[in-house]
């Protein structure tokens, strides 16, 4: 099969022809008919993130077709199309894993950074981890449901349901989670970086209330934010614009460092919090909304030997929504 390899990090991919191996009990091969370009496969390629499996395969949105099962995989059948998300592997048994927050698993592996993942023709995943799609989307839609979908969503639900919401960058997660938002009866407040006109209109044409640069102060006291940039300052930023008992979500897996900032803005017991992954909880409950609420996706589709382009105009911002690759 086709796929675009990372070799060593801070360097371009390349694109090789890999054997397809044969499958282990419990996995499933699945062809790829879309993959989803996230942040965090940037952080991957840039180095950002500690100790990827090299060589591998980035990508972690992936939509595809079950074209073969191993042993023991019951959940789907050849044919099916399914979704592939980060969380890709867990142990089961450790102490996380058994109260339901498999998500904190300490064995846990990533697709596209310790398993191969979708930037290309074909991928293994465990049929664990894989997810049935709804139907009201194409391939290339649907692909981002599988990353900024689910981590926008559960960073929603972090947030809580308080009625006026910060998001603090507008990317692929933020104009997903601002429709979720909308369907939950909260307001969002979009901000973006000083300047970004572009941003400013986007975060309104897909439903914020308000959106402006993400120095300013919002025009009323929020009850949470989010943040999907991965910018510490915005730590600081975000916490004098909540109110007293106002709640501040990171919900990135890699940030720049927060910097020191006065106890004032974190007394009255505002908090500071993060999210990590997800769990396939998340994902049934994002894809059950899905299913009932068409969510808008905006998408620009890449072919898969444009993966450096698509890496490219995400680090520079030249994105509005997600970039696809279409193998």
């Amino acid at each position: 099969m086709r796929a675009m390899v990372l070799d060593r990090t801070g360097l371009p991919l390349l694109p090789r022809d890999i054997p397809s191996r044969a499958l282990a009990a419990g996995e499933v091969r699945i062809r790829v008919s879309a993959c989803a370009v996230c942040r965090t496969d940037l952080h991957v390629v840039d180095g950002e993130l500690p100790d990827p499996r090299l060589p591998i395969v980035p990508g972690h949105e992936i939509v595809g077709r079950v074209v073969e099962t191993g042993g023991s995989v019951t959940r789907v059948s050849i044919g099916d199309r399914v979704g592939v998300p980060w969380l890709g592997w867990t142990c089961g048994v450790c102490e996380f894993c058994r109260r339901g927050e498999e998500n904190l698993c300490p064995y846990a592996r990533f697709t596209g950074y310790q398993i191969d993942g979708g930037f290309a023709e074909e991928t293994i995943a465990d049929a664990r981890y894989v997810f049935p799609l709804p139907d009201n989307y194409s391939d290339a839609e649907a692909a981002p449901l599988m990353c900024a979908g689910l981590i926008g969503w559960r960073a929603l639900k972090a947030a809580g349901d308080g009625p006026r919401l910060g998001f603090y960058g507008f990317g692929a997660a933020a104009h997903l989670a601002v429709q979720a938002a909308r369907r939950r009866g909260q307001q969002v407040y979009g901000f973006v970086r000083p300047g970004d006109e572009k941003a400013k209109a986007f975060a309104l044409a897909m439903g914020a209330v308000w959106a402006g640069d993400s120095d300013v102060t919002p025009p009323v006291p929020l009850d949470a934010a989010i943040i999907f940039a991965p910018a510490g300052e915005l730590v600081p930023a975000a916490l004098r614009a909540v109110r007293h008992g106002g709640r501040v979500v990171c919900g990135g897996i890699h940030m720049s460092d927060i910097p020191s900032f006065p106890y004032e803005i974190l007394w009255h017991e505002r908090s500071v919090s993060s999210v990590a992954n997800l769990t396939r909880k998340d994902a049934e409950e994002f894809l059950s909304l899905a299913a009932t609420a068409k969510l808008r996706t905006e998408t620009t589709c890449y072919p898969l030997s444009d993966a450096n382009r698509a890496l490219q105009d995400l680090r520079t911002g030249a994105l509005t929504g997600a970039a696809v690759l279409v193998p």
